[in-house]
């Protein structure tokens, strides 16, 4: 850390130096512009650039199948625009995996292709991004997963369950985009400024993201279940299964509610409540057991693993109601 004196010149106008080695690492010199970004009771400066598409590239030599999808993902997360995928020659297998990859993340395309390289382009424009519009999708996608994953249960519709489990790939595009936004953020004051929220915002946004997925996660891992289950299940184990859904939804419901309440007392009530429908959900579980040792054990098994799903997701919504209490607290 360094310090500097604020001078007055002119009469009127604030002046402070800036460390010579930064400037030396940044190419600031006499002349350079700098931009100023206020946030709170700090300033960041930062050198002025023109604006110009973030590049990187990857060495794919002996990268096949998910270990390719993973590295393709990581640079897209990492916020590059353009990404060149290189090795001494990409192999037939390489190219469709990059497709694939390309296919399954919002807003890349392939650029190019030779023998030795792929090289894929972000069209999307990150100034329009807005991460609460991504939050409030993946809120959508991920109850109504559960929710038609619990119908599908109920009605033994498999072909609702494999409707489910290909939603699933939806919301995990939207978590990747979520995910870019917010190391964005980290990343350079002018991304959280475009995007007009505090990046403590973001990290709650982010945080509370996560949670979702996991909902959408164990939406599918019901439908999963459910296509392994021949013969109707009794009404009562229905019925209770149907209750506890409900119960979960509330306290997800309630919780992205509280997330999104500008209101710092309405948001810690509504957060409040949804951390209480936890704790009551905990109790309808303990109901729901003695329900299933009625059943031959393999068809127990199986429901357990689904009211633990339904639990689970009930955890997560209490999980996003602790952060947005964390939000709506005084900030020091």
């Amino acid at each position: 850390m360094e310090t500097r004196k604020v001078q007055v010149t002119g009469g009127s106008t604030y002046t402070v130096s800036i460390p010579k080695s930064w400037a030396t690492e940044n190419d600031v010199g006499a002349g350079s512009e700098v931009e100023f970004y206020p946030d709170g009771d700090a300033l960041f400066l930062t050198p002025r650039t023109e604006e110009e598409r973030t590049r990187g590239r990857l060495d794919v030599t002996g990268l096949t199948g998910q270990e390719l999808t993973r590295a393709v993902t990581t640079m897209y997360v990492s916020g590059f625009d353009v990404i060149e995928l290189g090795g001494s020659e990409i192999t037939t297998e390489q190219r469709s995996t990059i497709r694939e990859a390309v296919q399954s993340l919002v807003g890349l395309e392939v650029l190019e292709e030779t023998r030795d390289r792929v090289v894929v382009r972000d069209l999307l424009d990150s100034s329009e991004l807005s991460i609460h519009n991504a939050v409030t999708r993946m809120r959508l996608i991920s109850l109504s997963m559960l929710d038609d994953a619990i119908t599908a249960l109920s009605e033994l519709d498999h072909d609702l369950a494999r409707d489910v489990i290909g939603r699933d790939d939806d919301l995990d595009r939207l978590w990747l985009v979520v995910s870019r936004i917010f190391r964005a953020t980290l990343r350079t004051p002018k991304a959280a400024e475009e995007l007009g929220l505090p990046r403590e915002e973001c990290f709650d946004y982010h945080s509370s993201a996560r949670q979702l997925e996991r909902v959408g996660d164990h939406a599918t891992k019901i439908a999963h279940l459910t296509l392994k289950i021949e013969e109707p299940l009794p009404d009562a184990v229905i019925d209770a299964i149907d209750d506890l859904h409900e119960d979960a939804v509330e306290v997800i419901d309630t919780a992205m509610d509280a997330l999104f309440e500008d209101d710092s007392e309405t948001a810690s009530r509504r957060a409040n409540e949804a951390r209480a429908g936890v704790r009551e959900i905990d109790e309808r579980v303990r109901a729901i057991d003695e329900l299933l040792r009625d059943l031959d054990p393999a068809r127990a098994q199986l429901l357990g693993l689904v009211v633990d799903s339904v639990l689970r997701s009930a955890d997560y919504g209490g999980n996003v109601a602790e952060t947005a209490l964390q939000k709506a607290a005084p900030t020091p």
